[in-house]
């Protein structure tokens, strides 16, 4: 009998530009949904931690908010937030679309990935959706820019290579503790994920223009009926008026319809029946307020 190999754990840290699937490649290792997706930049704002655990090891992930060139404080906030873990963690998933293009954006990943130590693995991803020869290529191009330890093309929509891209990170991690039960899958609070999954709707159901500037603020979550139905009362915050007419809709066709999206991820998060109720209120600036954006959740001690 071989000798029984001993129990890892570590922190992996899931950078790359917005919107290149962090989120969805998250969610496929962990094998449940916990970050919200959604085609427009900008969607996660915070450090998500989540938990993969198998007889090997346990990974801990923080999904980073995209590094982008910040606006305001908010976006201050979830660069600086991005760049201070790339420090922290045992490995670095970079995630890039397999494409040759390298702009401005992933130069200055690759300058914040250069300036630590930590071994950072290349995750070309989206493969179901191009030709073998532009991963190639992809590879090609991206291979110098950085020290990679290893490059692992994968689809984070269809799980393909996602074994790889387990047993790789596993390598680089020491023997260490099981930080968290072998059932937990994220250390978000409950609050923080039905909030994440109202704004998830909120961003796929809104015009362009509204969805960064809205957060969402949970009033109260009261179990009823001995805990078989949850009351849950929202409320969406955004920055003008005119958004607060759109998200309400004609005759509150919208918010009915953001609100029956976001249920059905609640209920399922939950296992239990919901009954949410949304209201809109006007905060206007309150992405540039310290006191607001700690409100909503988007300041923590990390600095």
């Amino acid at each position: 009998m071989g000798k029984k190999e001993e129990f890892k754990s570590g922190f992996v840290a899931l950078i790359g530009r917005p919107n290149v699937g962090k989120s969805t490649l998250m969610n496929q290792l962990i094998g449940q949904k916990i970050a919200i997706t959604s085609a427009k930049p900008q969607t996660t704002r915070n450090r998500i931690q989540t938990v993969y655990t198998d007889e090997r090891g346990q990974i801990i992930f923080l999904d980073t908010p995209g590094i982008h060139k910040a606006k305001n404080k908010l976006g201050e906030y979830m660069v600086n937030v991005a760049e201070q873990t790339l420090k922290e963690v045992d490995v670095i998933l970079w995630l890039v679309e397999p494409t040759t293009y390298i702009g401005a954006g992933e130069q200055h990943i690759a300058e914040q990935i250069n300036r630590c130590e930590t071994p950072a693995i290349l995750v070309i991803n989206k493969i179901d959706t191009v030709k073998k020869e532009e991963i190639l290529a992809c590879i090609d191009k991206y291979k110098d820019i950085c020290r990679f330890t290893d490059i692992i093309p994968v689809s984070a929509l269809t799980g393909e290579n996602k074994e790889d891209l387990l047993d790789t990170m596993m390598k680089y991690l020491e023997p260490g503790p099981m930080y968290y039960d072998e059932d937990t899958i994220t250390d978000q609070p409950e609050r923080q994920i039905v909030a994440e999954l109202i704004r998830e709707q909120a961003l796929k159901l809104l015009s362009d223009e509204i969805p960064h500037g809205i957060a969402v603020s949970i009033e109260s979550m009261k179990e009823q009926h001995g805990g078989r139905l949850m009351e849950i009362h929202a409320t969406i915050v955004c920055e003008r008026d005119s958004h607060k007419g759109m998200i309400i809709g004609k005759h509150g066709a919208m918010l009915k319809k953001i609100g029956t999206g976001a249920r059905y991820g609640i209920e399922a998060l939950l296992g239990v029946q919901v009954n949410l109720q949304l209201w809109v209120k006007v905060k206007k600036d309150w992405r540039e307020s310290d006191f607001l954006l700690k409100n909503f959740g988007y300041y923590d001690d990390q600095r």
